[in-house]
């Protein structure tokens, strides 16, 4: 059988399972919010472009607001991608070492979780990579004019309004036409500024929004990544951005792609295909290394480093692979532990069957529970409704309790036009996209006949708060039995109704508080 058609074959069966699974977990915190995001789509998001949004938007346009729904694209995405670096790696190398880049990327642990899940990143490394085919075949068919060009702009584009990340491969496609001396003519040529023309012509929904929205998220990316924090060294930091690659990616493939960087670093300098290669992954990786000298970064936030640099590494094995048996049985031993951590990652119960307990929580339970606890906050709601003979409008102490809740609530019951069915505990700070939202604590233009309470203090517009006077169920982390001020304030009267625990394997996997808040009333700015 050909490399070509092994892939090929290795591919879809690998899509089918990835397919087959996607409805076998509750969504993720992320995948929630996101879809929230879909559901009011915007030019823009508090933290991200719209990329994620309308994405999900239109699976389940297709499939309905299901797990399967969301999570549609992230199966076919790494599909894509993992096809774009087979015929890249073979273009610029060969068939089989094109094989083993697309077998070692898929048995990258964090790779196979990422395509399973609908976030931003199956989508910003397929057009991190689809820029990339591109633009080599821009410069392949140089000095002769491409539509090449605005096409790789386009995809830089289209994944900065995934991932604000992919802009940095406008860095390398910059640095590449500098340090190769035969390319640097490109900066007299039309091409690049086409590129660039369409690249700029991505980022407007983006600014337009923050630019009528106090650029929210300028602060949030100052604040994710410390930068609104005393800068300086702090060594464990580094240390726990390291660590966390060696175990996401699997530590023998980490350490192979590293190792391959090292050992071509001199190389760089002389086959323009290694340099490229090089100059595609290393701005992105560099950044987030040196961010993490004051504040760790995660390890997916430097994701698209690796897939050029994954190729790189594959390329360097390859040539040793023949002549080397030591280095044959590392590569075989590189890719069955990848896959057995994927394996173990996607399903962490195989742990559990093997008498391994989690001296903490079970990472996948981020993924588990939610529907459970949504129907228990529902029934919940019901009852105490029957009791007191009025509804319950729903808050939760944190954006990620919210968007699950909202997910997985079968009556969403939402109060007005763009309002969450759940709402998180009113603000006048900017948190989360929550803040741009319609809230509990807004103001609304009143009917003329609308009557209006004793004691309701006004704007200057004549507006009422539609919820002065209603009750609310309040929802919060069992960890604490301190209420917010926010609450406290704003309610007569605020009393613990339930708790609400979901356990599995006889451990608590998750613990909720509930109470009943009374007779609501808006705060003082």
């Amino acid at each position: 059988m050909s490399n070509t058609r092994a892939v090929w074959f290795f591919i879809l069966g690998l899509t089918a399972i990835r397919l087959a699974l996607l409805g076998t977990s509750d969504l993720e915190f992320d995948e929630a919010h996101y879809w929230m995001w879909s559901e009011r789509l915007a030019p823009a998001y508090f933290s991200k472009g719209p990329g994620i949004a309308f994405a999900i938007h239109a699976s389940t346009a297709l499939f309905g607001a299901t797990e399967f729904g969301v999570r549609f694209w992230s199966p076919i995405l790494g599909a894509g991608t993992s096809l774009l670096v087979y015929y890249f790696t073979r273009r610029l190398f060969n068939a089989t070492t094109a094989f083993w880049a697309v077998l070692a990327m898929n048995a990258i642990p964090l790779c196979n979780v990422g395509n399973l899940l609908m976030t931003i990143d199956p989508l910003s490394a397929f057009f991190w990579m689809a820029a990339l085919y591109t633009f080599w075949l821009a410069l392949e068919r140089s000095p002769n004019f491409s539509w090449l060009w605005p096409a790789t702009g386009l995809l830089v584009g289209l994944g900065f309004l995934c991932k604000y990340t992919n802009a940095f491969e406008l860095i390398s496609i910059v640095l590449v036409l500098a340090l190769v001396p035969r390319l640097r003519r490109e900066f007299k040529r039309r091409g690049l500024y086409l590129l660039l023309a369409a690249f700029a012509l991505c980022t407007l929904p983006p600014i337009i929004w923050n630019s009528q929205h106090a650029w929210a998220t300028m602060g949030h990316l100052r604040s994710r990544g410390g930068l609104d924090e005393t800068s300086g060294l702090h060594p464990t930091e580094t240390l726990g951005f390291l660590a966390a690659h060696f175990l996401f990616f699997s530590p023998l493939l980490f350490l192979g792609i590293a190792w391959a960087v090292v050992a071509n670093w001199r190389r760089a300098r002389q086959q323009f295909k290694v340099l490229y290669l090089v100059w595609f992954g290393l701005p992105v990786f560099a950044f987030y290394f040196f961010l993490s000298f004051n504040k760790q970064a995660a390890p997916n936030w430097d994701v698209l480093a690796f897939v050029s640099l994954g190729i790189l590494a594959s390329a360097y094995w390859q040539e040793r692979l023949a002549s080397n048996a030591l280095v044959r049985l590392t590569a075989a031993v590189a890719i069955l532990l990848g896959l057995a951590m994927s394996v173990l990652a996607l399903d962490t119960d195989i742990l559990r069957s093997a008498g391994v307990h989690f001296p903490r929580r079970d990472p996948a339970d981020r993924m588990r529970g939610w529907k459970s606890s949504a129907s228990a906050v529902e029934n919940l709601r019901a009852d105490l409704e029957k009791k007191i003979g009025e509804p319950l409008f729903l808050i939760a102490d944190q954006r990620d309790r919210a968007s699950e809740l909202s997910f997985y609530l079968r009556n969403k019951r939402v109060e007005g036009p763009g309002h969450p069915p759940v709402y998180i505990v009113e603000s006048q700070d900017i948190v989360n996209q929550f803040s741009f939202w319609p809230r509990y604590d807004e103001f609304v233009e009143a009917p003329p006949d609308a009557p209006r309470p004793d004691g309701e203090v006004y704007t200057e517009e004549g507006g009422i708060n539609p919820f002065t006077g209603r009750s609310a169920l309040y929802i919060q982390s069992a960890r604490t039995d301190l209420l917010p001020h926010n609450i406290t304030a704003a309610f007569q009267s605020t009393e613990k109704v339930a708790s609400i625990e979901v356990r599995r394997f006889g451990v608590p996997m998750r613990q909720w508080q509930v109470f009943l808040c009374r007779n609501y009333h808006t705060l003082p700015l």
